[in-house]
């Protein structure tokens, strides 16, 4: 229920051509599957920071890379 809650907070943003053209530079220069490329773009155009856990955006400029700990 906290997680639903959370996500209803976000809001919904468009994939644009010309966020899509971002995501395709970005997705070659850093060797970056589609879904995070598009979520890379998006931010970067939108000026918002990605928090993730994500290994794919570690050291990437707006990306606040937070390692998992190990169970």
């Amino acid at each position: 229920m906290q997680a639903t809650a959370l996500m209803q907070q976000g809001i919904l943003v468009e994939l644009t051509a010309d966020i899509a053209l971002t995501a395709a530079k970005l997705g070659l220069a850093h060797k970056l599957p589609l879904a995070d490329s598009i979520i890379l773009a998006s931010a970067q155009h939108y000026g918002a920071m990605v928090w993730t856990q994500d290994a794919d955006f570690e050291g990437l400029a707006g990306v606040r890379y937070l390692r998992k700990e190990p169970t």
